[in-house]
């Protein structure tokens, strides 16, 4: 294995979380009697560059072309989030009507609906054809397809260039970042812009997000190496604004290398890096033995409910929620069910213990004592959603950074 940012072979593995089924394979209940794959879930870094990453990398045909159930628009956080970013990049890019967005990785189309409200034309491409038919009911043309070279051609042959490629929670979850580089170059007018949109390490480490690491995940993204990646491949990074959204990322703004001034801001992300020591593996094996005293901290307090009575529910199941479960190896011993918005997860079963997954409303029909809520990221949306439940007694407990109960 060699670093998919610099193809260094100098990797360290620092966090080893065990086998993990894939964190969004939600089973159906004739599934349930069908093996279940696990894979290898840990953290190297590259010594050269900085840039965290899986050892092991999952097959994308598996993660994503089997009943994907990720939906970008189910939190009005999220919509108004992606509303926003299409905001603030029609603004500042000076984005004019007809201009081409592409968006990779491109979900039910959210991102790209608020482009085209402001006047833009639009392509999605999303590999999972569930997700890529929901898009397409709104209205949204998508490409049923992992993003390519050759798809890019076919793009520009057919679209004309894009003035704007956005990659939402996507460019960590590419194998070969090389190749993807190499179609974004050849889909980018020449002073158009690559904006990236991730989870940054910066923020996973100090606030012990180790939840966020799962199969799709490949790459654990911080500006250091993306910044001497992008240079490898005649580009810049011109900007980075950090965003609050699943729990801090940063949207990072790319172009070729002399196309537009690079901000202040790029140096000052730097030097954040620099001052907190991220890319020394003595930092991410800290991070790796605060996650293990997190991880028994959490188990001593579900278990000390459970001795005393309690029901527990998990309120949402996000991938990463299945990444905490399996992890910490909670299952139906602990958790009686999960609960969940989305209508892609309701009525299947968790990942690696199969836990049954029914609606949100369940939780007061059922009303169990406490309600681990598994989407920490959207805490204040889903308790407020969920306030009659506290207000009859009902308790929260957020498992990250530090497991607590909130009544």
């Amino acid at each position: 294995m060699v670093c998919r940012m610099c193809g260094s072979d100098r990797l360290e593995t620092y966090f080893d979380m065990g086998l993990h089924p894939p964190a969004d394979e939600f089973r159906r209940k004739d599934q349930l009697a069908n093996p279940v794959v696990h894979y290898p879930l840990e953290v190297c870094l590259c010594l050269d560059c900085g840039l965290s990453q899986l050892t092991y990398v999952v097959d994308p045909e598996v993660l994503y072309r089997h009943d994907y159930p990720y939906e970008a628009s189910t939190t009005a956080t999220g919509r108004k989030h992606f509303a926003d970013f299409a905001e603030t990049v029609s603004t500042r890019l000076d984005l004019k009507a007809g201009d081409l967005v592409v968006d990779v990785g491109s979900n039910v189309g959210v991102l790209l609906e608020a482009f085209r409200n402001r006047g833009a034309k639009v392509l999605g491409v999303e590999p999972a054809s569930n997700i890529a038919r929901l898009a397409e009911k709104r209205g949204i043309e998508t490409l049923n397809e992992f993003f390519s070279a050759d798809l890019a051609a076919q793009i520009r042959a057919s679209h004309g260039q894009a003035a704007v490629i956005t990659g939402s929670n996507v460019f960590a979850h590419v194998d070969d970042l090389n190749s993807f580089m190499r179609a974004v170059d050849g889909l980018l007018s020449g002073s158009g812009v690559f904006i990236f949109e991730s989870p940054d390490m910066l923020s996973l480490v100090k606030n012990l997000e180790y939840d966020t690491i799962y199969h799709e995940h490949l790459s654990y993204l911080s500006l250091k190496p993306v910044v001497r990646f992008c240079a490898r491949h005649g580009m810049e990074v011109f900007d980075v604004q950090k965003q609050t959204i699943h729990g801090g990322s940063f949207r990072v703004y790319i172009a070729r290398r002399g196309a537009r001034p690079v901000l202040p801001a790029v140096a000052a992300a730097l030097e954040e890096e620099e001052r907190f020591n991220l890319h020394s593996i003595e930092t991410m094996r800290a991070f790796a033995s605060r996650a293990f005293e997190n991880r028994d901290k959490l188990l001593w307090l579900l278990r000390s409910l459970k001795h005393d009575g309690a029901h527990i529910a998990a309120l949402s199941a996000p991938a990463k929620g299945m990444s905490l479960l399996n992890f910490c190896r909670l299952g139906r011993e602990t958790i009686d069910f999960a609960t969940e918005k989305s209508t892609l997860k309701i009525g299947r079963y968790t990942p690696g213990d199969n836990i049954p997954v029914l609606p949100d409303s369940a939780l007061l029909e059922r009303m169990p004592s406490h309600a681990l809520l598994l989407a920490w990221n959207f805490s204040a949306e889903i308790m407020a959603n969920m306030s009659e439940y506290r207000r009859r007694g009902g308790k929260f407990i957020i498992p990250v950074p530090e497991p607590r109960i909130v009544s």
